[in-house]
């Protein structure tokens, strides 16, 4: 019982340090939501062609809304994209599944990549930041 009684208290600092650890992970509150996860790589965005075609989620994609893809937040996750070379910001709503480019962690609307201005670069450094209503 000796040491189990001098490492109780190290197994609780360690318990608090972690829960902080995971606090201070989180980006600012943005008053009724709150960031839940960030993931950065390479944003793309869809070709006209695909304009009306169902999405994994069932909707018709529609270029003109802020919608994006992504391989496995699930549909209807809201998600802050921000660009990290210039620092742009768009939401969009998950409603599809991909890219299926290797190194591509989001497919766009056209509208979003618009938003962002990477219409003419095609793809763009970002960071996603997943948002949940709190």
């Amino acid at each position: 019982m000796g040491i189990r009684s001098h490492l109780l208290p190290a197994f609780c600092l360690a318990g608090l340090l972690i829960t902080g650890a995971a606090g201070t992970a989180q980006a600012h509150d943005q008053s009724h939501e709150e960031s839940v996860a960030i993931q950065q790589g390479m944003a793309s965005f869809y070709g006209d062609r695909f304009q009306g075609r169902p999405t994994a989620s069932g909707e018709p994609f529609d270029q003109r809304e802020l919608t994006a893809a992504h391989p496995s937040l699930p549909f209807g996750t809201r998600v802050l994209v921000t660009r990290r070379d210039n620092g742009r910001e768009v939401e969009v709503l998950i409603n599809d599944r991909g890219p299926f480019v290797k190194g591509r962690i989001i497919d766009l609307s056209k509208q979003a990549a618009k938003e962002l201005g990477m219409i003419n670069r095609g793809v763009a450094p970002v960071m996603i930041t997943s948002i949940q209503e709190s």
